[in-house]
């Protein structure tokens, strides 16, 4: 015996030791690579809604703090600390983009996105938009990234905003952001 404790991973044992170690800014969890412990209850919905053991978290503060330490590997998102690594499901995005602010006009235009635990994003060749059609009814779904991996659906008022800023450019009707042009469906394809 290794007299290590064994941990059963839970919500309140991760909220706990973040909480501990809580510095400014984002943690740095593309630095950590703790073992796996398993798989934890968590569901992000495709609306943003953080849901634990089938229930919504209410605390806007604990969601906020368990998206600080969310991580992306291939298709599998994991919450993390130093120490451990939990499996969570997430439907679509992780994040939903609820609101944007535009300044300037043309390819000097900047789009700056805010999700629903209020991180910022820049749409940029860093962080770019892309909007994936649904092959049979045509519908978008367009996302920005938010940092590292992971994306934040963009929601239907903004995404109605944003193809209001929208301009046609080389065959494509899309929008600029600092200097990288964002196609949203081809020129063509509108009436």
């Amino acid at each position: 015996m290794s007299g290590q404790k064994t941990v059963t991973p839970s919500a309140e044992n991760l909220a706990a030791s973040l909480t501990a170690a809580k510095t400014r800014g984002l943690p740095p969890v593309h630095l950590w690579n703790p073992p796996f412990c398993g798989d934890l209850d968590m569901r992000i919905a495709r609306d943003g809604t953080w849901f634990y053991q089938g229930t919504p978290i209410g605390r806007p503060g604990l969601v906020k703090l368990f998206s600080s330490i969310l991580k992306k590997e291939g298709d599998k998102y994991f919450l993390v600390t130093p120490v451990e690594k939990v499996g969570i499901t997430v439907d679509d995005a992780p994040f939903v983009a609820v609101d944007f602010e535009a300044s300037g006009t043309g390819e000097d235009q900047v789009l700056t996105f805010e999700t629903q635990v209020e991180d910022k994003a820049v749409a940029s060749a860093d962080l770019p938009i892309r909007v994936v059609r649904d092959p049979e009814t045509g519908e978008p779904s367009p996302y920005i990234r938010i940092r590292a991996e992971l994306e934040a659906l963009i929601d239907r008022k903004s995404f109605y905003r944003l193809v209001d800023l929208g301009v046609h450019h080389d065959d494509w009707f899309g929008v600029w952001s600092k200097g990288t042009f964002f196609p949203i469906i081809p020129s063509a394809e509108l009436p």
